[in-house]
């Protein structure tokens, strides 16, 4: 795969804080070579405090296409575009960005898609189903969308910071009225839960949820990517909840990654 590189090499970055957990770029660079394109995706730590500078950096660069944003950069990546998606739009996060009509960028938000595509894959339809989502950031947004597209009959947000999750409730609830409400760390009653914050990366890390109170009957699914089965994942697989890695959810949203950066219509 090295082989291709060349000046001629289309460059396409991924920007997060941290970024060493990150599994895209070799998967997405050889999506692109299995498709006969000469592209790579380069991974790049970029502080919040440095991410619009960067992103600004890249505008006038000839050679660099397009953008993945994971935590913290999707509501920044949002802000760098001219035209949006629907769902971006609405949920004001981008986790892919791409050269738009005069190379400006042009936005979307993938992350629900790949969440409910890998629950569904693992055995899971939310349809039907009440959903607990925790965290109300980028993907915590987009997944919470998608669920409620999907069918679940409520969903419950739950953030440490109560304004975020007020102001997603509030986003959620012009698209769905009626089934979005706050929510806490208690998943009782729950079908589905949604851990959509980092807690788990870091050995020490709090559970995101009362873990004592999941049943075998929950499906419980994660954003994080390492580790793969994260704490929370371990335990409810213990008690025999069908679950997801967030690294399913990212090989379910992976060719949808790369048809957005080569061009394919939202």
């Amino acid at each position: 795969m090295l082989d291709m590189l060349s000046g001629e090499t289309r460059v396409f970055v991924l920007i997060g804080h941290p970024i060493a957990q990150v599994k895209a770029p070799g998967p997405v660079t050889k999506g692109f070579v299995a498709r006969g394109l000469n592209a790579a995706l380069i991974p790049i730590h970029v502080l919040p405090e440095n991410v619009g500078a960067f992103i600004d950096a890249l505008g006038p660069v000839c050679n660099v296409d397009g953008i993945i944003a994971t935590i913290p950069h999707k509501f920044a990546a949002q802000r760098h575009c001219k035209t949006l998606s629907d769902r971006a739009r609405l949920l004001t996060s981008a986790n892919v960005i791409r050269r738009g009509p005069g190379r400006a960028w042009h936005g979307d938000m993938l992350d629900g898609l790949g969440f409910v595509r890998a629950m569904v894959e693992a055995g899971c339809e939310p349809a039907g189903k009440p959903a607990l989502l925790i965290g109300a950031g980028g993907a915590g947004s987009a997944i919470g969308l998608q669920l409620l597209d999907s069918g679940v009959t409520e969903l419950a947000v739950h953030d440490m910071d109560s304004g975020r999750r007020d102001a997603l409730i509030a986003r959620l609830s012009g698209a769905h009225p009626g089934r979005v409400r706050i929510g806490s760390t208690d998943p009782s009653g729950f079908g589905i839960v949604a851990n959509a914050t980092p807690m788990g990366m870091r050995e020490g890390d709090p559970l995101p949820v009362e873990a004592d109170r999941l049943t075998a009957d929950m499906f419980v699914g994660d954003v994080i990517t390492a580790p793969e089965v994260s704490p929370l994942l371990e335990i409810a697989r213990g008690l025999g909840c069908k679950t997801q890695t967030g690294v399913g959810m990212f090989l379910a949203q992976r060719e949808l990654i790369i048809d957005f950066l080569v061009g394919k219509p939202d």
